[in-house]
């Protein structure tokens, strides 16, 4: 009987191992940030101007850096390196012209790369 009663408490133990395990992870390492983002996007470059409420942005993760896919025509901005904290992500370098905040909810978007701008204000 205490071998039986053994087993059985080593089999109810170990998932509470592997459960109590996965609380430890790091949430910006978990791709988090990946997904798609809806709301208001803009483009402009010399004569180049596209402007939409209903856009979309579809971040990707692609090793250490992010790239995010615009939607309506809207090249789009690769490689992005960022720094991470609890739940939201800051692009490296951000300042006046590269600003780039992104949550698990929000992604907004205020970046200048050689003469061109990109601007985003979107949720999902």
């Amino acid at each position: 009987m205490k071998t039986q009663f053994k087993f059985l408490a080593i089999l109810l133990i170990i998932p509470l191992f592997f459960l109590a395990c996965s609380k430890d992870d790091d949430p910006a390492d978990n791709d988090l940030f990946v997904g798609t983002y809806n709301g208001t996007i803009s483009y402009n470059s010399g004569s180049t101007s596209i402007s939409t409420e209903t856009g979309k942005v579809t971040v990707v993760k692609t090793g250490n850096n992010y790239d995010f896919k615009f939607s309506d025509g809207i090249p789009d901005l690769n490689g992005i390196e960022f720094k991470t904290d609890e739940n939201e992500a800051i692009s490296v370098g951000s300042d006046e012209s590269k600003y780039i905040r992104i949550s698990a909810s929000t992604l907004k978007i205020a970046f200048t790369k050689d003469g061109a701008v990109w601007t985003a204000n979107c949720t999902r």
